[in-house]
């Protein structure tokens, strides 16, 4: 049985491509039935709509043009993943901190891709990241796919992949080398997972 995966992004989702490539080629056997953003101009909704897959933009903004509450947001983007029978979800370039409604509905079902070797540098987000890296002059950083729980960056860690950090490296450059680890690790955990729920 094809495992059944939601994507939720706010980004680009650059590392959603290698899975999309895994699954057309059959490395995975899995299917992405939707990618939910709270952007509705974001990459990864571009990315779905090339591919033909099914899309949500959950606006973040109630029509009184207040912001809708944590958990608010978080109920409509479940309901979304529930109609679509989601078994697995996957956070991709994902800029929002989750409810603990949304953990607790979602625990051991859920992964998020961060960009560094956690615990090291928790709690940050994208190019933040890449720079503390930099600044704190580790010769090697990558990428952490780990169970998202309510503790922010501290679920438990299903992948790791690792590169170098080189003298002439920026941000930028650093970026563009833990996103071609990201698919990679995302695939590997994917996989441990469909592996597991068949046995």
């Amino acid at each position: 049985m094809n495992l059944r995966i939601g994507v939720l992004g706010s980004t680009n989702g650059t590392s959603l491509q290698p899975i999309i490539d895994a699954i057309e080629t059959k490395q995975l056997q899995a299917n992405i039935v939707v990618v939910i953003s709270n952007k509705h101009d974001s990459g990864i909704l571009n990315k779905a709509i090339k591919h033909l897959i099914p899309y949500k933009y959950v606006n973040p903004i109630q029509e009184n043009g207040k912001k809708k509450n944590r958990e608010n947001f978080d109920h409509e983007v479940t309901n979304i993943l529930q109609e679509h029978n989601v078994e697995l979800v996957i956070m991709i370039g994902y800029m929002r901190i989750v409810s603990k409604l949304f953990t607790d509905t979602w625990k051991n079902k859920c992964l998020n891709v961060h960009p560094s070797l956690l615990p090291e540098f928790a709690k940050g987000m994208d190019m933040d990241v890449h720079s503390a890296v930099l600044q704190s002059g580790k010769k090697v950083t990558g990428c952490t796919v780990h169970y998202v729980t309510e503790e922010l960056d501290g679920g438990p860690i299903l992948c790791q992949e690792k590169c170098d950090v080189n003298t002439d490296d920026t941000a930028e450059s650093l970026k563009k080398k833990v996103q071609t680890l990201e698919g990679k690790a995302l695939i590997f955990s994917i996989n441990t997972i469909q592996l597991s729920t068949n046995n």
